[in-house]
């Protein structure tokens, strides 16, 4: 591939199975199959509450992570949840979205919202 295809998830619906049938499958499967070369999932809002409270979903993150998959959540979200500490012992990198979200909606690049 000439040129590196750079995927970001904005995973913002806290319901279980699209997380798991949608967000996670297509993330790890993007990479194991090389659609594409790097996937990062932004956790934003209740998601970051679903990951630091359910089980399987933790799971699935981890499989993520093993698979190369880059995980990051919204600070400001995570603090406001209280969840940050969770979140940064699950392995997930907790930092301020907002700027780094809206480079990425100016440059074009790939997201898809879920």
């Amino acid at each position: 591939m000439k040129n590196k295809s750079e995927l970001y998830i904005l995973w913002t619906n806290d319901n279980p199975i699209t997380a798991e049938k949608m967000v996670l499958m297509y993330s790890i499967n993007s990479l194991l199959h090389g659609w594409w070369d790097k996937v990062t999932i932004i956790l934003w809002g209740a998601t970051a509450s679903l990951v630091s409270e359910n089980t399987l979903i933790q799971n699935k993150v981890k499989e993520a992570q093993e698979n190369g998959v880059h995980i990051s959540a919204c600070r400001a979200c995570a603090d406001q949840l209280g969840v940050t500490g969770k979140l940064e012992q699950l392995g997930v990198e907790v930092i301020y979205w907002g700027e780094p979200l809206t480079n990425i909606l100016k440059s074009k690049e790939t997201l898809i919202t879920v």
